[in-house]
This record gives structure tokens, sequence and C-alpha cells, in this order.
């Protein structure tokens, strides 16, 4: 309960951060197909950015993965920040296996549409307009955004 009290609070203090202006990202995923924001208009987006390095990160790519496949209007979309190829990440998401499009993002020039990671996980909670909700630095639960995302909507 605290642990979830302290992901909110930080979420909240972030969410000022949060922006009117649809989000614009578009980005190569590991599977050859690409992930557009703008075709996604109508879902909450769950945006993580992530490494395989990161204990944390590896913990809630569960959970991250089960809200992906339990909600119909909810996608997740995994942006691995780290300096690794390609062909590493799939050999790591081989044995910690997502449903949702994982994309490699480069550390020197990463998508202009979020500010660089200030730690890791971070995680952005993108509405069906298309603009910035929420944002949150250390770990998520899927119980943590859903709250979010229900409590959003009702806005």
């Amino acid at each position: 309960m605290l642990r979830s009290l302290s992901t909110l609070a930080l979420a909240f203090a972030l969410g000022s951060a949060a922006s009117a202006a649809p989000i614009e990202l578009s980005v190569a995923t590991l599977d050859g197909k690409t992930f557009d924001v703008a075709e996604h208009r109508g879902q909450w987006i769950v945006v993580n950015f992530w490494a395989t390095w990161c204990g944390p990160c590896i913990k809630e790519m569960p959970e991250l993965d089960e809200l992906d496949r339990a909600r119909e209007d909810v996608i997740v979309l995994g942006l691995a920040f780290e300096d690794t190829t390609p062909d590493d990440l799939r050999k790591f998401l081989g044995q910690h296996a997502v449903s949702y499009p994982i994309a490699a993002v480069d550390v020197y020039a990463p998508p202009a549409a979020f500010s660089v990671p200030k730690g890791l996980p971070t995680t952005h909670l993108i509405a069906p307009d298309g603009s910035l909700r929420e944002s949150f630095i250390g770990p998520v639960t899927r119980a943590d955004l859903e709250k979010m995302i229900d409590a959003k909507a009702a806005d």
C-alpha cells in the first residue's frame, strides 16, 4: 500500500509536465514493424523506458504485459533505453518474453516526444486523445496504471 501511494505521489508530482498537445512518436520495433502513437488514438498508451540491466524494469515487465493483454483500451510500448544491439535485445526477450511491442532507443538521440529519462524505469501515460497525462519514475504496477487510467477517464 505504501509503495502504491508513493508511486502515485510521484506520478502526481511529475504530472505537472503533462501536455495537451498530442504526442508525436513513431519508432521501429524489434519485430520489424513501426509503432506510431497517432495510429492508436482512442486507446491509452503506456510508454515504458527500460533496460536489460535494470532489475525494477525486469520485475515490472510481466505486469505491463498483463495490462496490455487484459484491456483493449490500453496498449503498452517498451522502449529499450540502453546502448545494445537488436540481436542482444531479442536474446534477452527470449528469456523475458512480453507480447507488447519493443523498440530500441538510441541513448544519444532519444525520441524528442519525451525528455531524457532521469531514471529507469520511466513510464509515460498517453491519453486516448494523444496528450501526455502522467509520467512516472520508478517501477509501476498494473494496479497503479489502471487506477490512474480509470481516474483520468472519469475526468
